[in-house]
């Protein structure tokens, strides 16, 4: 008795009656207030820097192409030419590779030139027109790909020397606003390239990757053939998650004792399955001493030893479970009430369901005001241009100093150096704002985390509140408040938006810790020893299970907060208390809340993957002509669309049913050790609960409130 005192003890004491409580607190204070300060302050800061990108950054920069002169395709003088043709895309590949092309903008060594449209044909300069003019050969051909401002007499090899107009065309589509070569078009023979296989090779390589065009523009006329039919899958999806929830009331048991055999079964299945195996090979005498230690695993498969090890695990687990289910069977039979209790608090709060869409707008403002801010911010500094040829040590080349600074506005015509241009090199960084970008873009990842983590502590403490005041409300319906959703809404935000700040704070720094580690250990892969990879996984390990054990401590303080209004710590520290004191009913309701909504998952996703598929491969006969599956190019892709948005459905429903159990668990242990069933104490459980728990109300629904009048 006194070890059980002690460890009472240890996990705080019982929660005592109060007489004044009746669900949870109207008449509260606000919590946290310095973590709330801390946090408008920092939101205040975070609107600043949006502010300062937006007054510095020009995401023109990444949006619209530049051509040689550093002018804008599509904008302002070449609103009328929105793509860029580049002279010789074979240069961004001989250059450099394509990650840093694609650092620097897509910017290439060679010239570029804003245009109405894309190349249509292949062409190449012949030997016998370099005595020509560029506007025999150029502009009276319909040929407008010269850099502005190349008279119509200059001779064509002058012009093809200094790279003012191409030397080849090559059959081409926008892409990024770029013309880029198709890969089913015929390449000319281009000296000193199309001999080159390596060269070549490489060029389809990149032309794999950039003629996606295709492909998009397929997927495109997919979605737009199939989209009405996607959202007749995603509102099946809506509605068998629904379903699945209002059901549980009367399915949750037998659900439940379905899982739990099935289960069973699968395991007993593998241990005859693996037996049968270890019985087969035992016979042909195939031992581990004949194979040794090897690094093929596969080969284990083929010595009895490993069936056998296999066999006495299953048949483990398969004991456990079985002395589980004996032991634990009231506890079971409690999880499986408080779940169809859950699904009764939904159905008469069925506002909760659509809370998510709430929380979804929520992180998509959170979401794209960081790419925004993000986006102007990298683009904060100007572009710099210095001088460049491509052989340097060409006759004229050598009195010009490269890479130093030019203005590409001003780019000498008639250079003695042959191929003189100046190109882009990088954006400055010699302002105040360049030089704290980094500083800045920290900044700004905070507040994408913080922002994130808040809102979702938002939802799950005004669900919570909601939750709580069904539970409490002694007579059911009539006690539930009217508007219990948008009470506990402005109540959050009102009184706690400090705590919902502190705990969100405390995720996001293991967050960015988790993150900063990911990018640590992608940097020094290649350089690290079995040492310090297995140092570094073990700290990516606890980091994981830290992000865990908090989230599930935050999820629980909410409850409270949203119950009692008390501040982040003390509401921690008692939720977790509390479940400590019922530890074992904590993970038996955990986790057959957890397979029964895995179940649920699967049984609404699978049941919309399956009817798309017979319906989007044409399967399904007899419909009528209203009803016929529309025409496409990759039939898996509204498959796909349907199976990912019905995925999304399903975890937006059941996350507020997870809620729910949650909230109403809580609850349920405060009840067992507020009240006694006494007509002063009552219990607030349902009478499914009482029955399985040996107890009774000695109180009728009324009585207790005529008491207090």
């Amino acid at each position: 008795m006194g070890g059980k005192q002690d460890g009472d003890e240890a996990c705080g004491k019982p929660v005592k009656y109060d007489p004044s409580f009746r669900g949870p607190i109207r008449n509260r204070s606000c919590t946290d207030i310095i973590c709330c300060i801390l946090f408008l302050v920092f939101i205040l800061g975070y609107i600043v820097v949006g502010i300062v990108a937006w007054v510095y950054g020009d995401p023109r920069q990444v949006l619209y192409p530049r051509n040689s002169t550093g002018a804008y395709c599509g904008v302002g003088a070449n609103k009328d030419k929105p793509y860029l043709l580049y002279f010789n895309i074979f240069s961004c590949i001989l250059a450099t590779n394509i990650i840093t092309v694609a650092e620097k903008g897509l910017q290439c060594p060679t010239s570029q030139v804003c245009v109405s449209s894309c190349p249509e044909v292949a062409w190449t300069v012949e030997a016998s027109q370099f005595s020509q003019n560029v506007g025999e050969v150029f502009y009276m051909a319909n040929r407008n790909f010269c850099l502005p401002g190349v008279p119509w007499d200059m001779p064509v090899i002058q012009s093809l020397q200094q790279e003012l107009c191409p030397s080849f065309l090559l059959p081409s589509a926008p892409a990024l606003g770029r013309c880029l070569p198709l890969l089913n078009s015929t390449l000319p023979e281009l000296p000193g390239i199309s001999s080159n296989t390596s060269i070549s090779q490489g060029i389809s390589g990149v032309l794999d990757s950039l003629n996606a065009r295709d492909i998009t523009v397929k997927i495109f006329e997919d979605v737009a053939q199939s989209w009405y039919w996607i959202l007749v899958t995603l509102a099946v999806a809506l509605v068998l998650s629904l379903l699945f929830i209002l059901l549980l009331r009367l399915v949750a048991g037998p659900l439940v004792l379905v899982l739990i055999l099935g289960v069973l079964g699968v395991l007993a299945y593998g241990i005859y399955h693996c037996w049968e195996e270890y019985r087969v090979l035992r016979d042909k005498g195939a031992s581990i001493t004949q194979l040794g230690v090897t690094t093929n695993l596969s080969a284990y498969r083929n010595v009895q030893e490993t069936w056998l090890a296999a066999v006495i695990v299953l048949a483990v687990l398969e004991g456990t479970l079985l002395l589980l289910l004996i032991f634990l069977r009231q506890r079971i039979r409690i999880a499986i009430a408080l779940l169809k209790e859950a699904s009764k608090a939904v159905g008469q709060m069925m506002s909760t369901l659509f809370y998510p869409l709430v929380t979804f707008v929520l992180l998509l403002i959170c979401i794209v005001y960081w790419a925004m801010t993000a986006l102007y911010l990298a683009t904060s500094g100007q572009p710099q241009y210095v001088l460049w040829a491509p052989n340097a040590s060409l006759p004229g080349c050598e009195k010009v100093q490269m890479n130093t600074s030019c203005n590409p506005m001003a780019q000498p015509m008639n250079s003695s150096c042959p191929g003189l241009r100046c190109v882009f090199q990088s954006y400055s960084s010699t302002g105040l704002v360049q030089r704290s970008l980094f500083n800045l873009q920290i900044y700004g990842i905070l507040g994408l985390f913080w922002t994130l983590n808040w809102v979702l502590a938002l939802g799950q403490c005004v669900l919570a509140g909601a939750f709580a005041s069904f539970y409490w409300a002694f007579q059911k319906p009539q006690d539930i408040p009217t508007f219990p959703l948008s009470s506990a809404f402005i109540r959050t935000l009102r009184y706690h938006t400090g705590s919902l700040a502190f705990g969100a704070l405390i995720l996001s720094l293991v967050q960015i810790a988790r993150v900063v580690l990911e990018y640590i250990d992608n940097k020094l892969r290649g350089a690290q020893n079995p040492v310090a990879r297995c140092i570094m996984c073990c700290f990516k390990c606890c980091l994981w299970c830290l992000e865990k054990f908090i989230k599930f401590l935050n999820r629980n303080a909410y409850i409270m907060i949203a119950i009692y209004g008390k501040n982040f710590c003390v509401s921690a520290k008692n939720a977790f208390m509390l479940l400590m004191r019922n530890i074992v009913r904590v993970v038996v309701l955990d986790k057959v809340t957890d397979l029964l909504l895995l179940f649920g998952k699967l049984l609404v996703v699978g049941g919309v993957g399956v009817l798309s598929f017979f319906f989007f491969t044409g399967r399904i006969r007899g419909l009528g002509r209203d009803f016929e599956n529309p025409s496409l190019n990759y039939y898996w892709l509204p498959i796909m669309i349907s199976i990912l948005g019905a995925y999304v459905i399903a975890s937006g429903f059941f996350s507020v049913f997870g809620m729910c159990v949650d909230t109403l668990f809580l609850c349920f242990l405060e009840d067992l050790e507020r009240n006694d069933g006494s007509p002063d104490r009552p219990y607030y459980m349902p009478k499914s609960l009482l029955k399985i728990l040996g107890k009774k109300n000695e109180a009728f629904p009324g009585d207790k409130k005529k008491k207090k009048k």
